[in-house]
């Protein structure tokens, strides 16, 4: 699922897998349609107070706790360490890029989630570090945000306008669960813990990736006769 940004798509979400060749505006953006859990497709993420929450999230205990922030995994560390299999508590899942500007502009709505839903738990992991976390739960382009019962994942937010107001209607819509009111984005929530800012790097694996296919190809151009034998009906050429 490696490629970077298309925008002849039209979409506003890039490539998990890739990272940027050109500076901040100038990449290409890449539409994700997909729908990986329960939710039927034909239900929105817009509030309606009406229906009964899908997901029944076991809240968290809040006492002693000060500072409700969101956790981001570094490379060593494994999301699946974090879930607790046999729980019904729900943990929000962020899969993003430093370099893709939409994870970038989702940053300090989602740093200030936290705070909205105490009794909630929110994690964030660099999808080009996790590629086999990306893998398993289908993630093909950043930001793609899931949310966890346990260590199952339950429902995943498709809304292209993420903004606060739009994930607290999508966590309300699922779980049943209020934000507060008097929770906004604020300047602290732009600084972090989640980047807001764009930084350049280079997909290694990508990279390697690219140079190995150089290599063979070269290869077999300057050796065609060793492999002939792929070639269907070539090696019964000079029988007679």
């Amino acid at each position: 699922a490696k490629g970077a940004c298309d925008a002849a798509a039209g979409g506003d979400a890039c490539g998990a897998g890739s990272s940027p060749a050109l500076p901040t505006g100038q990449g290409r953006e890449q539409a994700v349609l997909e729908t990986v859990l329960p939710a039927p497709a034909e239900e929105s993420n817009s509030t309606d107070g009406a229906k009964a929450p899908k997901v029944n999230c076991e809240e968290r205990n809040t006492t002693g706790i000060d500072r409700f922030t969101l956790q981001i995994l570094n490379v060593s560390q494994d999301l699946m360490e974090f879930l607790n299999p046999n729980s019904s508590d729900c943990t929000l899942v962020l899969f993003y890029t430093p370099w893709c500007r939409f994870s970038a502009s989702l940053a300090p709505h989602f740093n200030s989630l936290p705070r909205a839903f105490p009794t909630l738990r929110f994690l964030a992991l660099d999808a080009s570090q996790h590629s086999s976390l990306s893998t398993r739960f289908g993630t093909v382009a950043v930001p793609n945000i899931l949310l966890f019962q346990g260590a199952k994942p339950m429902a995943r937010f498709n809304h292209t306008d993420r903004t606060l107001d739009t994930l607290k209607d999508f966590i309300f819509n699922q779980t049943g669960i209020e934000a507060k009111s008097d929770v906004a984005v604020t300047e602290e929530d732009w600084e972090g813990p989640l980047p807001s800012v764009l930084t350049k790097g280079i997909d290694w694996l990508l990279l390697f990736s690219l140079l190995f296919l150089a290599s063979f190809v070269m290869y077999a151009t300057l050796r065609t006769e060793s492999i002939r034998w792929l070639i269907p009906g070539q090696e019964h050429e000079h029988q007679e």
